[in-house]
């Protein structure tokens, strides 16, 4: 998913050894549980999941919460595959809070 920006995403950072050695602290993403509040669509010609995200959320930034709920469509194409069954969560503030808090976010 390196074509997508994300300022959430963007929290990956390296740190220091006291040696100098530099580590990568990963980000990481909470479980999405399905919830009889989802809400299914069919991917159209030009979906990607920040339209989508955007459409659904608000904010094209949250497009990770689509692409992880929908962890069997393929992740290297820029494009949602053409009338395949996407699954848009419905409880994104729950979602956002979980990704803080396992990531240090405050």
């Amino acid at each position: 998913m390196g074509r997508y920006i994300d300022r959430l995403v963007a929290r990956n950072t390296t740190s220091k050894t006291q040696r100098g050695v530099r580590n990568y602290i990963g980000t990481k993403y909470p479980q999405i549980p399905l919830s009889s509040q989802d809400t299914y669509v069919y991917a159209e010609e030009g979906d990607r999941y920040d339209i989508l995200a955007l459409q659904y959320y608000g904010n094209s930034d949250h497009w990770w919460v689509i692409s992880i709920a929908n962890e069997s469509i393929r992740q290297d194409s820029y494009y949602l595959p053409l009338d395949v069954q996407i699954r848009i969560p419905s409880n994104i503030a729950s979602i956002l809070s979980q990704y803080n808090a396992i990531n240090g976010v405050r």
